[in-house]
């Protein structure tokens, strides 16, 4: 058994224990539900970082670099002289994000990103000028300012290059100063919206009877993903209620059978209610290895022609046997990968596998590729 293959058959035997040993858990409302109206918000500002050592934008290269200084300039009553040609390396144009969180007040301070635009090398050291943040409907809500923390390092010199995590974009902690405040309605009248994060009418019950239980008749379910709750009037009691609804212990029904395969890095996970049927399963690999000889070709003497080069390619396929494999039906997810892995298979080629189990109804889960 090769290195990788014993990798992957522990991961799965691990996975299997821990969907084995552990049943299921109560989890608290707030982390199945949120309360309707209650968001986040995204900003977005576009700024300047200056203060970099030689690592800027190529301001020949990005136009909106020179247009941005120009403009910070005349703000500051710096006038430029019509056909100036800028040639900085310390300023880089970057693009500035934020997530307002709900009842931000006014002169409340929010953690910001900052990411490059342009074609600078680094972003670090540079400090970055005031930024005016807007959302959506294009009014102003907060603005950012500050040094640039940039987690990367690199270096370069002769010819040879060498970086360490990502150089062209940095945070600000509490970089953006709230400065207009969004209203959050808490419900609307006397009533208050809980909404499941993934519709499930069973989840949605068990909220409901949990709510229930204490008060009789205060929660109601909408559908599949909202609940109703008559909640206090009174502002100070319906935060008290709401805080006292959300430390309320409820377990979730088992979710529908489901795979999600990852076609760009080849993982595969599948949750405990994958079930198989019985199934025979074909699996051989197939490599083809191709080796070039170049040689050249020198005329004779006393003939017309003239030395070249010339290229012996020699290809060899090979194809591993690939024996038909019967996969036993499976009742839990620990007999599913175990079946799955008396194939052999790597789970880039668990991907192609699954697939046509699904299609040929012997895997009882729903595929979902992202």
């Amino acid at each position: 058994m090769s290195l990788s293959r014993f990798s992957l058959w522990m991961f799965l035997l691990i996975l299997c224990c821990l969907f084995q040993v552990q049943p299921a858990r109560a989890e608290r409302i707030k982390d199945l539900a949120s309360i309707a109206g209650v968001r986040n918000n995204q900003l977005v500002g576009y700024g300047l970082v200056v203060g970099l050592d030689g690592s800027g934008d190529q301001t020949t290269q990005t136009p909106f670099t020179v247009q941005g200084i120009i403009n910070m300039l005349s703000n500051m009553g710096i006038a430029l002289p019509p056909g100036t040609s800028l040639q900085l390396k310390n300023v880089a144009a970057v693009m500035v994000t934020a997530t307002l969180p709900p009842f931000a007040r006014a002169g409340q301070q929010v953690d910001i990103t900052v990411s490059s635009m342009g074609n600078a090398k680094s972003l670090r050291g540079g400090t970055l000028v005031m930024t005016p943040l807007k959302g959506a409907d294009g009014q102003i809500y907060a603005i950012a300012q500050g040094n640039v923390v940039v987690s990367g390092a690199g270096a370069s010199g002769a010819g040879s290059k060498a970086t360490v995590n990502h150089l062209s974009v940095g945070r600000i902690a509490g970089g953006a100063t709230v400065e207009r405040e969004v209203t959050t309605a808490l419900g609307e009248g006397e009533y208050v919206y809980f909404e499941l994060r993934e519709t499930d009418f069973g989840t949605v019950q068990r909220v409901v009877d949990a709510i229930n239980l204490g008060q009789p008749g205060v929660a109601t379910a909408v559908d599949g993903r909202q609940i109703r709750v008559r909640a206090p009037l009174n502002t100070n009691e319906r935060v008290a209620f709401i805080g006292r609804l959300e430390n309320l212990q409820v377990t979730p029904v088992q979710q529908s059978a489901k795979v999600i395969i990852n076609s760009r890095t080849g993982s595969v996970v599948m949750n405990q209610a994958v079930t198989l049927d019985n199934c025979a399963v074909a699996h051989g690999n197939l490599s083809v290895n191709v080796t070039a000889e170049n040689a050249v070709s020198q005329p004779n003497p006393l003939a017309a022609g003239q030395t070249a080069g010339v290229s012996n390619a020699q290809i060899n396929i090979q194809q591993e046997g690939g024996g038909l494999v019967n996969v036993q039906p499976g009742a839990n997810l620990a007999d599913v990968v175990k079946a799955l892995n008396a194939i052999g298979a790597n789970p880039a080629d668990l991907i192609a596998i699954l697939q046509a189990m699904r299609t040929a109804g012997a895997l009882r889960a729903e595929l979902e590729i992202i």
